[in-house]
This record gives C-alpha cells, sequence and structure tokens, in this order.
C-alpha cells in the first residue's frame, strides 16, 4: 500500500506544488481546499502520474469538518503517513484597521487549521508505524512583515503561532512523528500576483539569489522533510527565500 498525504489548500499555489513533489516520491494525495475547479485540474494532474488522488472540500478552519474530513480520508485511503499544513490566507490591515472578526478568521485560518488537522491525524498515522507534519509558516514570522508582504501583523503573528507550535509537538509527538514547518519569502503564487507583478524587479534586488521564488522551490524542501530517511530532523523552522536581506 502507497503511503499517504493530506495537503491542506493543494488545489493551487504552494500546495499544489507540494502535491506534485510528493505525488513524485510516490505518495498518493488527498486535497483538502474551497476550490474545487482548481482542486480537481490538479487531481487530474496527479492522476496522470500514476498516484490515486482524492479531492475533500472543506474549510480548514471548521474544527469538526476538519475532524470529519481527517476520518474519511483514512477510511478511503487506509492511512495517513503526511500531513501537510498548507492552507492559509492573507490580511493586509494594519491595526487600527482591522476588525475582531478579520482578525480571528486570519489566525483560525492559518494557525487553528493546523490545531484542527494535527490532532485527528496523530492517531491515524500512530496505528501505522507514524508519520511526518510539515506547515506552513512565513519570513513573515520573524520579521514581522517585509517590503513584499502581502498582509500585515494578524497574519505574521499567525505564522509565528505555527513556529511555536512545531516546536512544542515535536516534543509530544515524538518518536514516532516528526513535524517541522517552512518558511517562505516572496514567491510567486496566486496570493501574491499582484504584488509581484508590479514590484517583481525592484524586490528581486533585494533577494541574494536575484529571483522571486516558486512554489517548486517550497515544495522541494517540503517534499525533504516528509520523505527523507534516516529522519533526525524534528521541531525546527526552515526559511526559504533566496536569501531575502532587503526588508
Amino acid at each position: 500500500m502507497n503511503k499517504v498525504a493530506i495537503v491542506t489548500g493543494g488545489a493551487r499555489g504552494i500546495g499544489r506544488g507540494c502535491a506534485h513533489a510528493l505525488a513524485e516520491k510516490g505518495l498518493d494525495i488527498a486535497i483538502v481546499d474551497l476550490l474545487p475547479a482548481e482542486a480537481e485540474r490538479t487531481i487530474g494532474e496527479l492522476t496522470a502520474m500514476g498516484r490515486v488522488a482524492r479531492f475533500y472540500e472543506a474549510d480548514v478552519a471548521d474544527h469538526a469538518r476538519a475532524r470529519a474530513v481527517v476520518q474519511q480520508i483514512a477510511a478511503d485511503f487506509g492511512r495517513i503517513d503526511v500531513l501537510v499544513n498548507n492552507a492559509g490566507r492573507g490580511n493586509p490591515k494594519g491595526i487600527l484597521e482591522i476588525t475582531e472578526e478579520e482578525f480571528d478568521r486570519t489566525i483560525d485560518v492559518n494557525l487553528k487549521s493546523c490545531f484542527n488537522f494535527i490532532q485527528p491525524a496523530v492517531p491515524v498515522m500512530r496505528a501505522t508505524g507514524g508519520g511526518r507534519i510539515v506547515s506552513m509558516s512565513s519570513l513573515n514570522a520573524h520579521s514581522g512583515g517585509v517590503t513584499a508582504a502581502v498582509s500585515k501583523f494578524s497574519y505574521a503573528a499567525a505564522k509565528a503561532g505555527i513556529i511555536g507550535l512545531t516546536r512544542a509537538l515535536a516534543k509530544e509527538l515524538g518518536p514516532d512523528i516528526a513535524i517541522n514547518c517552512v518558511c517562505p519569502g516572496v514567491i510567486e503564487t496566486e496570493l501574491g500576483n499582484t504584488l509581484t507583478k508590479a514590484r517583481g524587479p525592484e524586490l528581486m534586488t533585494g533577494i541574494a539569489l536575484g529571483r522571486l521564488g516558486t512554489p517548486k522551490d517550497v515544495a522541494g524542501l517540503v517534499a525533504f522533510l516528509a520523505t527523507v530517511e534516516p529522519n533526525f530532523i524534528t521541531g525546527q523552522d526552515f526559511i526559504i527565500d533566496g536569501f531575502q536581506f532587503k526588508v
């Protein structure tokens, strides 16, 4: 039986890149998203690669729905070996502009969603010997927001929370489950395309490698953390930004 990965927010962007990278490693894929058309396109691509792939529609901020989806995936595939908590949303509003509802939604989609999926996934992983969890944080968690940031303090707070969650759960879930997080810098995705198209040349001058990142760049690191053997990496956050030295 092939190993199985859940990728939240896997319909497009970095999530789609992660789904492809994990499929290339031989894993079957369960995509969780709210974008059925984009998800079905990605499912078709994964199926063409010879993998089993299915789409599950869910709001990742909904705790009950997340639990139900994880249970359904476990029933459909027979196991869960990898969880990629990639789903997220930005918020460009500052402290004096944002509403309580907008702040809560930013935290729920970016941070609480990780809890929503990790909690039900852990027993399923342990039933087959363990697993790997990779959550998507952000360079903003370290910088508080850079000049290229599409989101401000609420997003940075949520992404910083993912780092704390990762470090604490690494102690709690080891030795059979390893958990790490990834902190991308400026990546060309659907979420950031408006900004990157307008300011691409300017942004590149502040990146040591002289280009913007791509979903494939991030996905390669995620796939490594999800599949490398032997593994002695857990509780870490990895910045992947081409060294963005101008903030």
